[in-house]
């Protein structure tokens, strides 16, 4: 009887010991693992015409007559104008620079009108690719003039079609000796996707133009110098958590003097100092930091503005031909001033309207604070000991006076090879915040690679994938991008941020491609990766849940089950990117309500039309506590349950 009571005793024992196990991982389960809210968000560069001739409304190209042969070869002060001359008028027209509007803005244009003829003369700007009008629409027009005769000089402004049809018209006169903005509404009585602007003075004398501008009425939340209203809607619907911004290499620059400095950006935009871009055009910088700044908090999207570390792109002067070695430095004795530039940069964007930087924020409209919370030093330099000195330098003095920025570093522009190696070495030797690590590879690398964060050290610096895309806007592009993002919630611990790369690119002007969105003056292309980029940034959460899901686990497949903690709900993400079904299992015993109708949203390739990349379906589907769904081939499902009420 003894022994049978010992056993009896040790039998009970064994079932507590696991009866409390399965407690703790059910407990454990039902838990989850806490990741990254901000996991998906968007990087826009000023790359492919994104921002002038794209983002930002502006629809007059080199307004301020600031294009030059650097910018591009062939480029100069006229490129885009031309001077009218119809109805028998005659004069001259010249690009001056002796008394600007503003030194940062040096060249304006002086036109002599010795006999306006019956239409008068004058310029003729043809916008990006022509200037797109719709019917009944609104366009806010302005520009500075100086009167340089005696006389005033009445002038007409027209919305044309090239063949001189009229569209719009509105008028001003010239009148004073010292710079002055006229402004002007033209209703638009026709749709066109080619217009042209033309303003001609209609009596003798000689008057000075600049700062030539043509917006939209209606833009982006309505916001004056703003953003193209289709496009900032397209990028919101994305819902990012977060956007990186203004590049890229366009940050870093083609050599010290072409570097992208913030405090250029800011203020009147007759004041801005315009400059080549790194991708072989003009930024006229009408789109700066207090408009991005902005746009973010429109979208409901974190700033991540990322800043120079000091040195040139390792590409300047063409050097990516011999293994770029054009990396410069700024001297050492004026890193001082530039800390304090970055420095300033944080009280600009945070600072109390009392500030010297934030007063300068308040008196552009916005005595609040932006709340910057993430700051991006480099762009995928080159690991030399003149890019530590003086990334360590600002990092340093950042620590020091605002602990509260999390600082984001950078490990190379690829996902391995010796800059990487060498980044991440110096990132783990000054345990660094986190880190950005970029890459553009084929699609079958994504779907060989889904498990490569799963191995990473969950105590040294995080991540952050700024840049990434697979190399084509196809429907398999978007597939393997779709299975790696499973990937990147499953390691949603160490990934605290990604974005695709590029953003946007105008039709026609491409410097790099793929593109998640392609546009023309009239019209926008939503790509396949657009569309999954889409449904993972407006179906994310914050705790990830491991071992609910069970599949067929190939490289073609990728799954996630996450919590939204805000709705409550839970979101399965499914993906199959191979050429047969898979059958998932999901078992949430514990984690919903049984008998509940969960949302199931599909995306697939749309063959039978070209202009429409994606098909999407909806259903709905009974939840019990195990739910079995057959995934077709080359599909994205997703399965949103909602919370336990």
């Amino acid at each position: 009887m003894k022994m049978n009571l010992r056993k009896d005793i040790l039998f009970m024992f064994l079932v507590g010991l696991l009866g409390t196990h399965l407690a703790d991982a059910q407990t454990k389960r039902k838990a989850g693992k806490p990741i990254s809210a901000d996991l998906f968000g968007i990087f826009f560069e000023d790359i492919s015409y994104a921002a002038d001739g794209g983002l930002y409304a502006e629809l007059i190209q080199n307004r301020s007559f600031e294009y030059t042969p650097a910018d591009r070869w062939g480029w100069h002060s006229f490129t885009a104008w031309e001077y009218v001359t119809k109805g028998f008028g005659y004069g001259a027209v010249n690009v001056e620079s002796k008394s600007p509007i503003h030194p940062n803005n040096p060249h304006y244009v002086v036109l002599t009108i010795e006999e306006p003829g019956q239409e008068g003369i004058g310029l003729q700007n043809n916008g990006f690719d022509g200037i797109a009008i719709k019917k009944g629409e609104q366009y806010n027009f302005s520009v500075f003039t100086r009167l340089l005769s005696a006389t005033p000089v009445p002038v007409s402004v027209q919305l044309r079609s090239r063949k001189g049809e009229v569209y719009g018209e509105v008028s001003f006169t010239a009148d004073a000796k010292e710079w002055k903005k006229s402004s002007g509404v033209l209703t638009a009585q026709q749709t066109a996707d080619s217009a042209v602007l033309v303003m001609v003075a209609k009596a003798p004398g000689s008057l000075a133009i600049d700062m030539v501008s043509l917006f939209p009425a209606n833009t982006f939340h309505g916001r004056p110098n703003g953003l193209r209203a289709d496009l900032g809607q397209a990028i919101a619907d994305l819902k990012p958590r977060f956007m990186r911004f203004p590049g890229g290499c366009l940050v870093h620059g083609d050599g010290l003097e072409n570097m992208y400095r913030w405090k250029n950006t800011i203020g009147p935009v007759e004041e801005r100092k315009a400059q080549r871009n790194i991708w072989s055009y003009h930024q006229s910088l009408g789109l700066g930091y207090f408009e991005y700044f902005q746009f973010c908090e429109d979208i409901g999207a974190k700033p991540l503005p990322v800043v120079p570390a000091a040195v040139s792109c390792q590409n300047s002067g063409g050097t990516w031909r011999i293994g770029g070695t054009g990396q410069k430095g700024l001297p050492l004795e004026e890193m001082p001033a530039y800390i304090n530039e970055i420095l300033d940069l944080i009280e600009y964007a945070n600072g109390p309207a009392t500030s010297t930087w934030g007063a300068k924020r308040a008196a552009a409209g916005h005595p609040a604070p932006f709340h910057l919370e993430y700051l991006a030093v480099g762009n995928e330099d080159k690991q030399t000991p003149a890019f530590r000195e003086r990334f360590k330098l600002i990092e340093a003095a950042v620590k020091q006076k605002h602990p509260e920025i999390t600082l984001i570093g950078t490990v190379g522009p690829a996902p391995a090879g010796e800059d990487f190696e060498a980044g991440w070495a110096f990132a783990d030797k000054n345990a660094l915040q986190i880190v950005d690590e970029h890459y553009y590879e084929k699609p079958e690398w994504f779907l060989e690679n889904k498990n490569r964060y799963d191995s990473y050290n969950r105590n040294k610096s995080k991540v952050y994938l700024g840049e990434y895309a697979s190399r084509g806007n196809t429907w398999f592009n978007a597939l393997a991008e779709a299975v790696y993002m499973t990937a990147l919630e499953r390691n949603g611990d160490v990934v605290r941020l990604s974005s695709y790369a590029p953003l946007l690119a105008r039709t026609g002007h491409t410097s790099w491609n793929p593109n998640l969105i392609y546009f023309t003056g009239t019209t926008i292309t939503r790509t396949p990766n657009y569309y999954v980029q889409h449904l993972f940034s407006n179906n994310a959460g914050d705790t990830y849940y491991p071992d609910i899901i069970t599949l067929n686990n190939n490289k073609n497949t990728g799954v996630s089950c996450v919590k939204d903690s805000k709705s409550g709900d839970l979101i399965i993400k499914l993906v199959n990117a191979g050429e047969t079904s898979v059958a998932a299992k999901a078992n949430l015993a514990g984690l919903v309500a049984r008998h509940t109708n969960a949302a199931v949203t599909v995306l697939t390739e749309n063959v039978t039309d070209k202009n429409a990349a994606v098909t999407s379906a909806t259903d709905k589907l009974e939840v019990d506590k195990v739910i079995s769904y057959e995934v077709a081939p080359r599909s994205v499902a997703l399965i949103r349950i909602p919370a336990n009420k």
